[in-house]
């Protein structure tokens, strides 16, 4: 999920029509103008991911699919299956509100209403790549927006959430390398602690506990329950939209380089089947243990975008051993976490 503003609108993402921002203390009434300069801000970085995905992929296309849910609000999915580089692309977009059930309340992690019902505003957008080569990453990004209010309409809680991370299926190691110094700078310019902090709660994040600690990928980062003027990082609402503004927008400094010297690479059967056997265990972690996968299905949303991370085709095989030094152990040593900005 996002929130990202195109080119020549407004700043303010997060401005009333008073001018200031809804606070989780101030208990003012959300206004739909609010709501809908965010989703229209949405819509922008939907379009601006998709032709850059597009150009990058040379050649595949994206079908449009536009869903309602049920309960309130909808989206866009946008997918690429007949790409050139991409096995498949999914680049998905929505707005959707309603009344939180209770079990979504309690792993969603908001403060929400102290009585009565707790209504929800969530928007973002979401994408995950899945490429061709075994050669080239899979890339996964998302930012999102949540509001939380109680019965007459004021917002109880608010926050920002997302990330990105990279899982390689060769143990180039300069990849990851990229992607985190990409993702350091981008942080540094607006917090010094952002891309330690965010670097380690994603490398605690994506993780297949069921399988040992098992890590997704090489990580990136992650962030959730960013709050306007929380004294953790002490930024307010603007200065955590331009953060989550170029979190979605960075992909063009962190995996389109990567893209660009690994798509022509070769590969064979060996490294193609070992591509589908990680995408098994990246299945297993959209399944088990991500939330935004969690969230989806307990609030009705459409399941076929809530699945749209899934990778076309995916291996499972019994109890696999690699043997010392082989591409296949390399990369499984590569994915420990460690510090990618002065590793060599």
């Amino acid at each position: 999920m996002t929130l990202t503003l195109p080119a020549g609108e407004s700043s303010s993402v997060l401005a009333s029509s008073s001018g200031e921002p809804p606070s989780r203390s101030s208990g003012r009434p959300v206004t739909s103008s609010h709501r809908a300069d965010i989703t229209r801000w949405m819509a922008g970085l939907h379009d601006e991911l998709t032709s850059f995905f597009g150009r990058l992929d040379r050649g595949g296309t994206f079908i449009e699919d536009r869903w309602e849910r049920p309960g309130g609000g909808g989206g866009v999915a946008r997918v690429m299956t007949d790409g050139v580089t991409f096995e498949k692309a999914g680049i998905n977009r929505s707005a959707v509100m309603g009344t939180l059930p209770e079990a979504a309340a309690r792993r969603l992690g908001g403060t929400g209403a102290t009585q009565g019902s707790t209504m929800f505003f969530a928007t973002g957008v979401s994408l995950v790549v899945h490429p061709r080569s075994p050669m080239v990453p899979t890339v996964h990004l998302n930012v999102r927006y949540f509001e939380l209010t109680d019965e007459q309409g004021r917002v109880t809680d608010r926050w920002f959430g997302g990330g990105t991370d990279l899982t390689p299926f060769y143990p180039h190691e300069d990849d990851p390398r990229t992607f985190h110094q990409a993702l350091a700078r981008m942080c540094e310019r607006h917090h010094p602690a952002f891309y330690a902090d965010f670097k380690a709660w994603c490398d605690r994040y994506f993780v297949n506990t069921h399988r040992d600690n098992e890590a997704r990928g090489c990580g990136g980062i992650f962030f959730d329950h960013l709050r306007p003027d929380d004294p953790t990082h002490g930024r307010d609402a603007e200065a955590l939209q331009a953060f989550v503004s170029d979190v979605a927008r960075v992909l063009r400094f962190a995996y389109e380089p990567i893209v660009e010297r690994r798509r022509d690479e070769p590969f064979g059967e060996r490294e193609r089947e070992f591509q589908l056997v990680r995408r098994g265990r990246y299945v297993e972690f959209n399944l088990v243990h991500d939330r935004g996968t969690t969230f989806g299905l307990q609030t009705n949303a459409r399941v076929e975008s809530v699945l749209m991370s899934l990778p076309p085709l995916a291996m499972w095989q019994y109890a696999p051993r690699y043997a010392p030094g082989s591409f296949e152990s390399r990369l499984m040593a590569m994915l420990a976490p460690r510090d990618w900005l002065s590793s060599s």
